[in-house]
């Protein structure tokens, strides 16, 4: 990071904050290695609060400008017509993801918008904000998928897909994660939307040792599996999603479909096609959705990986 792609930045983030989304969306993702020099950082709208993320540790002096140029920054015409209120700086790479308020009061719970839903997120408190914005049009396919139909969500985290089944019309939804107060807070965002929680299940158990309770309540026309790239003492990817796959047929209604994601950069889309051909050959690759736009990337195969399969 130099004063040339700090320039970049700069120039990008006015750019898109003259016309400010009117929802949550990535602003900048340099993860995407299209800016040279800035594939460590992004930058997140939160619909007034402007949220950097570092993903590796700049040099002292590559930081202190940073700061500099996004303090500049709320200094423009641009920045107050936007309606922008706060400025924050996420290290990431620090074992806290430790944030800094460089301008604006402390939030720690915000709720934003996407797609007309509505959500709660963490600023500031937790490495994840509590909504993965690359899944945009993963959770805008489910709400047009989900008319009547049952649905199990695995790796549930805050339930976004949950919450996205629902508004389209869902007649069932079980969540299943370990972390329960991630849960919780899917429960929030089923409120904050005016949902029927008569409708919607919450398993806060390891998927491993919990089969039985999710076939209980199955069999499923969907399924979305959407796991972490590695959970400590609970799951490993590239170990253990095939035993995942390998039960979605015992769990699937006769037309059912799965969307099956990834997104580790460095496992690819046939990782996902060859497992699954591999341990449930009775499921049959469809499609592999979009990422929205504002994630481009160098290599399209280092994106969200989000695969659609349909029984034979």
């Amino acid at each position: 990071m130099n004063s040339h792609a700090l320039d970049t930045l700069h120039t990008h983030l006015l750019d898109a904050l003259r016309e400010p989304p009117l929802e949550t969306r990535r602003l900048f993702h340099g993860r995407g290695r299209c800016w040279p020099g800035l594939e460590q950082l992004t930058v997140d709208w939160l619909q007034g609060v402007l949220l950097v993320a570092l993903f590796r540790e700049p040099e002292p002096a590559a930081l202190a400008e940073l700061q500099s140029r996004l303090l500049h920054l709320t200094t423009t015409d641009v920045w107050r017509d936007a309606g922008a209120t706060a400025l924050l700086l996420q290290h990431r790479y620090l074992p806290d993801s430790a944030t800094q308020w460089l301008l604006g009061d402390v939030e720690q719970r915000r709720v934003i918008c996407e797609h007309d839903l509505r959500y709660q997120l963490d600023l500031g408190i937790k490495q994840n904000i509590g909504l993965f914005l690359d899944m945009r049009l993963g959770r805008q396919w489910v709400q047009q998928q989900a008319a009547g139909k049952r649905v199990l969500n695995l790796f549930a985290y805050t339930c976004g897909f949950s919450v996205a089944a629902i508004a389209g019309g869902a007649s069932r939804v079980v969540n299943l994660d370990m972390a329960r107060a991630a849960l919780s807070r899917g429960r929030d965002n089923h409120r904050l939307n005016g949902h029927d929680l008569t409708r919607v299940e919450f398993l806060g158990h390891e998927l491993f040792k919990s089969w039985g309770k999710v076939r209980k309540s199955g069999p499923y026309d969907l399924v979305l599996i959407d796991p972490p790239t590695f959970q400590k003492g609970s799951f490993v990817l590239t170990q253990d999603y095939a035993k995942v796959l390998r039960r979605l047929p015992e769990l699937l209604t006769p037309d059912g479909v799965v969307l099956a994601c990834v997104n580790d950069p460095a496992i690819g889309p046939d990782f996902i096609v060859d497992t699954m051909a591999r341990e449930a050959p009775q499921l049959q690759w469809r499609e592999r959705l979009a990422n929205p736009p504002e994630f481009p990337d160098i290599d399209p195969v280092s994106g969200l990986k989000a695969m659609v399969f349909s029984l034979k």
